[in-house]
């Protein structure tokens, strides 16, 4: 017996500490997700975008480079059946946007897909996926912004009758020693950002509008120059290629989730973001396929190969005149400063959702009290991802881009079929169409299309993996939010 006056030793056993299985396969909360939503570092972020201005966000993230550009690289590749290409990849695009549209009324935060991962499949997993839309996002920022210096030649030089140096305007492995144009473009994106989500999204509703006026100004012209014989050899360098072409096509589709990273800023993100990214989509779909069978009826395919600024040139070649092509040339240029705005404000919120889980460093998540922004994180990334476009072929940055969305995609398609299964009580907005079957269709997809990449591809995408597992192991995986919750 103890005297009276003793104290009673601890009975109690220390906390057993996490294995490291548990702090990989940690998973965060939908109910919690959905409560930081907004919350920032010495401020919160603000809801004041509509669904028009979600759906505008989306088609300004996708509508762009994607044709006005990327056109010009994918019909070598498969000929006149670059036609079925756009449609094999807006098939793949579709399975996911149903996948992202369901998960995005469920769960309506910053994070996009990485936040889908992390309630789902746990945080390695979120980090996966999280790691890959920084390389989605940010590569894509800086491809976009190379195919922009294009246009931006094409436009001076029909209307004040001079181009820039292909040293400024070109960068290193495409004869140039800078690309200027792409570093300036992903400057301005970076002004509008910093005024404001609301401010940003109007003057992205303005561009997005002259680019479809512009696109549907391609048709109407480059009709007149059809040719039906240019499809009569409709499939010359086989089935293998539309596939292939496909894949590089994807990356046309990027950008119909951007709408779901500003989730916590939607005024009504639970029945706005499902309608936003489902109708994005649709529209950049019918654009997308009527532009490209117009362009391959008034041109033979062959004359594709090497061609920049393709449409403009169609234009003034169906027409005798140079004025056309520089007007939709001027179209060119403030449609992709829209998809480089759109894209760079996707990114810059997905670093906001890491960052309040501590997986990043603590800058990328402050908000700014007047603007209700990141700006600290959109000056960062912004300076990154030009630097990036000034110095990087857009091939390659093309590849790049599509596999790690791919990957995040399919990710998204796993992920809403495990919420269902573990969360089937959940309020959905909206539910993907014959239950696990599309989603199943989504990852199928993403899969045979990352699988017919390049090795090159591949080896790059495996060294960016690489340095994010490493950088995860030591920082994420200790600094994580949810690993303070654990001690």
């Amino acid at each position: 017996m103890l005297d009276q006056g003793t104290v009673a030793p601890d009975t109690k056993a220390p906390a057993p500490k996490p294995s490291v299985l548990s702090a990989l396969t940690r998973r965060k909360p939908v109910e919690r997700l959905v409560a930081e939503g907004g919350q920032g570092e010495g401020g919160s972020l603000r809801r004041s975008l509509s669904m028009w201005q979600l759906t505008m966000i989306s088609i300004g993230a996708t509508l762009g480079t994607g044709i006005f550009v990327v056109l010009g690289e994918s019909v070598p590749k498969a000929g006149p059946a670059v036609t079925l290409a756009f449609v094999f990849a807006g098939l793949t695009a579709l399975f996911s946007a149903l996948s992202y549209a369901e998960l995005a009324g469920t769960i309506p935060v910053a994070g996009s897909s990485y936040s889908y991962a992390y309630a789902t499949m746990g945080e390695l997993v979120a980090w996966v996926c999280g790691w890959c839309l920084l390389l989605e996002y940010g590569v894509s920022v800086a491809a976009v912004a190379v195919g922009w210096g294009d246009y931006l030649n094409e436009l001076l030089d029909g209307t004040l009758g001079v181009t820039l140096p292909t040293a400024l305007s070109a960068p290193p492995g495409d004869g140039g020693i800078f690309n200027l144009p792409a570093l300036i473009v992903v400057v301005l994106a970076m002004m509008f950002l910093l005024g404001g989500a609301k401010e940003s999204a109007r003057a992205n509703t303005i561009m997005v509008v002259v680019k479809i006026a512009a696109l549907v100004l391609f048709c109407a012209i480059g009709f007149m120059g059809f040719k039906s014989g240019n499809y009569s050899n409709f499939m010359p360098l086989g089935i293998e290629s539309v596939g292939a072409a496909g894949a590089i096509l994807f990356f046309s589709y990027i950008g119909f989730d951007a709408a779901s990273t500003a989730g916590e800023e939607a005024k009504n993100p639970k029945r706005d973001l499902p309608r936003a990214i489902m109708l994005s989509l649709v529209i950049v779909t019918v654009l997308y396929v009527l532009v490209a069978a117009v362009a391959v009826g008034a041109w033979d395919w062959k004359k594709f190969a090497g061609s920049e600024a393709t449409l403009a040139a169609i234009m003034n070649d169906v027409t005798g005149q140079s004025f056309w092509g520089t007007l939709l040339a001027g179209g060119a240029v403030i449609s992709i400063a829209s998809v480089v705005l759109t894209v760079l404000y996707g990114q810059t919120r997905i670093l906001f959702a890491m960052s309040r889980d501590g997986l990043v460093p603590k800058v990328f998540g402050k908000v700014h009290p007047k603007s209700g922004t990141p700006r600290v994180n959109t000056v960062i990334v912004s300076l990154f991802c030009g630097v990036l476009a000034a110095a990087i072929p857009l091939g390659k940055l093309v590849s790049a881009t599509s596999i790690g969305t791919l990957f995040a995609f399919a990710l998204v398609n796993i992920a809403v079929v495990v919420l269902r299964h573990n969360r089937p009580d959940m309020d959905r907005t909206f539910k993907v169409p014959f239950g696990p079957l599309f989603p199943a269709l989504g990852f199928i997809f993403c899969g045979y299309s990352m699988y017919t990449l390049d090795l090159d591809t591949w080896t790059v995408f495996g060294a960016w993996m690489a340095v994010g597992l490493v950088f995860y192991l030591v920082y994420g995986m200790r600094r994580s939010r949810l690993a303070s919750t654990e001690k």
